[in-house]
């Protein structure tokens, strides 16, 4: 039983976030034998054909004319043709044009051929040091503050492992956010020009990371950037002693929590960001 209404395939083709010698030789070879390639730049993409010497057919698709340009592709995919979309690096679709041309392919059955490669995120997260077994990736983060704000809030007690992508305009505004709205004590780590000759990934928590780029401006001064966020960790009451319990309610009733929670973990040798997660937890109740 056939389950495609035809003979066309659409190919998802990764290519490199970097380093042109990140493409699997399965890539090239579709790059090669496809009838046409949907690229996101066709001169950025043949930069890369003309490196492993791939001559074929050029079409643009981007966020501008991604909607003309989908109905173009599914046309020749009816066809019978077998095209290959690509992005300007790393895996189509993840932040980049083609859900409109996947989406499309899917309410018609059009087949759908996923090629492993690059991914930015997940080349971070391998190599950050924060857990991988579970995570959500957000995207690049809002460009605007409130909305970012907002996001940033939302997420304060995600349990998982967060990534975001982020711009070298605004990594120390994001960071400052992050400090805010989160936590200045959470540790995240920075993945810059990932595959690139100036690559790094640095990891510290949040106040410390944003006095690290201030630091030196060349830490951030280029390329996309990989924030990841290390996940909420539910403080357990048998961490905070009894006794530390009832000094930070009965100096609740005089002083702001700030200062409560400040003067109770001296008093009883606590780290204070612990006793203030869990003096904030109770008073949300």
């Amino acid at each position: 039983m056939n389950l495609f209404n035809t003979t066309g395939i659409l190919y998802i083709i990764p290519t490199p976030i970097g380093n042109l010698s990140d493409i699997t030789y399965r890539a090239v070879e579709t790059l090669k034998n496809v009838d046409l390639i949907a690229a996101e730049n066709i001169y950025h993409t043949n930069i890369l054909l003309q490196h492993y010497n791939v001559k074929n057919i050029l079409i643009s698709l981007n966020k501008n004319n991604e909607k003309k340009q989908s109905h173009y592709v599914i046309k020749k995919l009816k066809e019978g043709k077998k095209v290959g979309l690509v992005s300007d690096a790393g895996t189509p679709v993840i932040n980049d044009p083609g859900y409109l041309l996947v989406k499309q392919c899917c309410s018609l059955n059009i087949k759908i051929i996923p090629l492993p490669g690059p991914c930015a995120a997940i080349t971070a997260l391998s190599a950050s040091g924060i857990s991988t077994n579970r995570f959500c990736y957000e995207g690049f983060l809002p460009s605007k503050k409130k909305v970012r704000c907002d996001l940033l809030k939302s997420l304060k007690k995600e349990t998982r492992t967060i990534i975001f992508y982020e711009s070298k305009y605004r990594i120390i505004q994001s960071i400052k956010d992050i400090i805010e709205k989160i936590d200045e004590n959470r540790y995240l780590v920075i993945a810059r020009e990932i595959t690139k000759k100036w690559e790094y990934i640095y990891g510290a928590k949040a106040n410390k990371m944003l006095s690290w780029i201030k630091e030196d401006k060349n830490r951030c001064n280029k390329g996309e950037i990989v924030i990841i966020i290390d996940g909420f960790k539910e403080l357990k009451n048998k961490d905070i002693s009894e006794k530390a319990i009832n000094t930070l309610k009965i100096l609740r009733n005089f002083l702001s929590l700030k200062q409560s929670v400040l003067i109770t973990s001296k008093i009883h040798e606590i780290k204070k960001n612990n006793l203030y997660q869990y003096a904030t937890k109770k008073e949300d109740k």
